[in-house]
């Protein structure tokens, strides 16, 4: 038996953060795509379940043509069941515009649901205040069967910005679980859980912002229930991917000679031209340098989907350079080094300050 595990497909996103408008509606129609390519795979590959581990939409307000690509998706494969648990983004809306909920469309509540196929047994729970603090004393699973278990949340030890529940993996240990389907958090985590079973963040199908670069894609599980055994596969799907490369620009004195650096680095790196891309700036510089991130920003637009440059570099700095330097330069770089300002406070306002004293915009 075949089951796709996915989650935090975050359909309708609006997309706005990085890029411009046209590219926003493109990113938007893209992502929904990927889940109807994630569901065309899933027919070539005969996955009996597609198991959507929570936050299927990024808002209460579904657009139409979201809402109806997926209710169609559902409809038009009745050999697959699409098991959904609601996550933190997702509300009742999708659900109830539906004239009809399929007979594939199969749901979690908020106590302990299983759905059985042969020997494989799918469980999962809507958490919430009520449920949280009985949930694990609540969950029992035949010993003799494969048990996958679907929560949406975060792990004890891990921050999130979003309000989300908290699952305790000490608690889920040695309760026959062979498979803890989760969902939440946007990067592929796959580790063992205990002695019989592993539990799974898939991660998001399509990066949406630079925290979360890398592939992106679902879990393919290949159960053998007989033997209670799986097979795990990560499928990348994405349509584009986003990536962080940094730059050392140490040394650099110019916008020229970072230009070099840039175009060395990202022909090291050798992404796709449909890629995301945040070039960061990195490495110790001197004070005279000059290299303008606007300019190298419009040099390197061309050479993928979207770019953005970032200058975090450092100012090579030595106080004694400056204490018998009678400039304006070395009097402004003495004021600030001896000034309360933390050293990338300091660093900033050097940086800043040195560009408008050379007639440079800030």
């Amino acid at each position: 038996m075949k089951i796709i595990h996915c989650a935090d497909l975050h359909l309708d996103s609006k997309m706005t953060t990085n890029l411009s408008r046209e590219q926003a509606r493109e990113r938007k129609k893209e992502i929904l795509r990927t889940f109807t390519r994630m569901v065309d795979y899933a027919v070539e590959n005969e996955v009996r379940v597609i198991l959507i581990a929570g936050d299927l939409f990024d808002t209460r307000a579904v657009s139409a043509m979201a809402r109806n690509v997926v209710k169609d998706m559902i409809l038009g494969h009745p050999e697959i069941d699409f098991i959904y648990l609601k996550g933190n983004h997702d509300s009742d809306n999708f659900l109830s515009k539906l004239e009809a909920i399929p007979e594939n469309l199969l749901m979690f509540q908020d106590q302990w649901t299983t759905y059985r196929y042969g020997r494989v047994a799918i469980t999962g729970l809507e958490i919430s205040a009520e449920t949280k603090n009985t949930m694990y004393n609540s969950l029992v699973l035949e010993h003799d069967m494969f048990n996958i278990v679907t929560l949406h949340g975060q792990l004890e030890n891990y921050k999130s910005r979003d309000q989300a529940e908290v699952i305790s993996l000490n608690d889920l240990k040695n309760k026959n679980i062979d498979y803890l389907a989760l969902g939440h958090v946007h990067a592929m985590r796959l580790e063992r859980l205990d002695g019989r079973g592993m539990y799974c963040y898939p991660g998001c199908l399509e990066g949406r912002g630079f925290d979360e670069c890398g592939k992106k894609g679902f879990m393919l599980l290949t159960i053998d229930d007989e033997a209670r055994k799986a097979d795990y596969q990560f499928v990348p799907i994405a349509a584009r991917t986003l990536y962080t490369l940094e730059v050392d620009v140490s040394g650099v004195m110019t916008t020229q000679e970072a230009m070099g650096k840039i175009e060395k680095a990202i022909a090291d790196a050798d992404y796709s031209s449909g890629s995301l891309v945040k070039l960061v700036l990195v490495g110790e510089v001197e004070v005279e340098s000059e290299f303008n991130c606007e300019y190298l920003q419009e040099l390197f637009k061309d050479y993928f989907y979207f770019e953005k440059v970032y200058d975090k570099t450092k100012l090579r700095l030595n106080y004694s350079d400056y204490e018998q330097d009678a400039s304006l330069k070395g009097e402004f770089i003495r004021m600030v080094l001896a000034s309360n300002l933390n050293e990338e406070q300091k660093s900033e306002v050097i940086r800043c300050g040195i560009m408008a004293l050379s007639g440079e915009e800030i």
